[in-house]
């Protein structure tokens, strides 16, 4: 008998200390999360608030006793995003986590926040899904910022475009409708290739694109453009590689010029390639 009530004492006391330390671990966990240096929120399986750190409260104006308990797509997600953000932690209730998402939140003073979200289910002791938590990063300025760059090629006084990785048309600016006759909403989506170079030009523009996609640019490449009207231009091009904020390759932006006689060839080449080295360098500074 005094054995068996030993081990019962015994194993109280492990227990106890099971609990013990698994609160002062919780209360680490939640300490780190409070002082993390980026925007953090929990949800429970309703939806409602339960984690809301200080930097979600310094970029969002709300302090966690006005957040919790409170539901998070109804009153801090804008209305044109509610549906999709719903999804994402539906999703996540169901261990389909999400990375890199989009959303905006409302701030306290009625304005838009942008967040790069990345949802995490969370579970409890035994594995079950009792929530989600969202780890963010504030892109505001940094979207504000593209919004500049965009402006700043849309308006330069020489033709730029942009392809994808499959040389399809992200970028057509203003200067490049002009000479080309075509819009930036009659090209974005095709494929510059096949589309708009001419038949003898396609294989060998093809390969200057693929080597700018290798890392490897081009300078003064000369080639012929078909214009909306069906007339042969003869343009230079300077084709450089364009990456994201990562270093990774993610297309190819090329700088255009008509061809004048060499002495002036020379000359526009530089003047490109001036052009294209500073916008490439701005969208790769992202």
């Amino acid at each position: 008998m005094l054995t068996l009530a030993l081990r019962c004492a015994l194993s109280t006391v492990v227990r106890a200390q099971d609990i013990t330390a698994r609160l002062a671990q919780e209360q680490e966990y939640s300490r780190l999360i409070d002082t993390a240096n980026a925007p953090i929120f929990g949800v429970d399986v309703d939806g409602k608030v339960n984690v809301w750190n200080q930097h979600a409260s310094r970029v969002v104006g709300f302090t966690s006793e006005e957040t919790l308990g409170r539901p998070f797509v109804a009153e801090f997600i804008t209305e044109d995003f509610r549906a999709s953000v719903q999804e994402v932690l539906d999703n996540a209730l169901r261990g389909e986590e999400t990375a890199n998402y989009q959303l905006p939140l409302l701030t306290k003073s009625g304005a838009r926040v942008e967040i790069l979200l990345n949802a995490t289910s969370r579970k409890d002791a035994e594995g079950r899904v009792i929530g989600v938590v969202g780890v963010g990063q504030d892109i505001t300025a940094r979207i504000a910022q593209e919004q500049e760059y965009y402006k700043l090629i849309d308006t330069a006084n020489v033709p730029i475009f942009g392809v994808d990785t499959s040389g399809n048309i992200t970028v057509w600016n203003k200067c490049a409708g002009n000479i080309s006759g075509y819009s930036s909403e009659d090209t974005m989506g095709h494929h510059l290739v096949q589309e708009f170079i001419t038949e003898d030009f396609r294989a060998s523009v093809q390969e200057v694109l693929e080597k700018a996609l290798r890392g490897e640019e081009t300078a003064n490449f000369q080639l012929a453009l078909v214009t909306k009207q069906g007339t042969r231009v003869e343009i230079l091009l300077n084709a450089t590689t364009r990456k994201d904020t990562a270093g990774r390759i993610t297309g190819v932006f090329g700088a255009l010029g008509l061809q004048r006689v060499n002495a002036q060839n020379y000359c526009c080449g530089l003047f490109l390639a001036l052009n294209l080295f500073v916008f490439s360098m701005l969208f790769s500074a992202r």
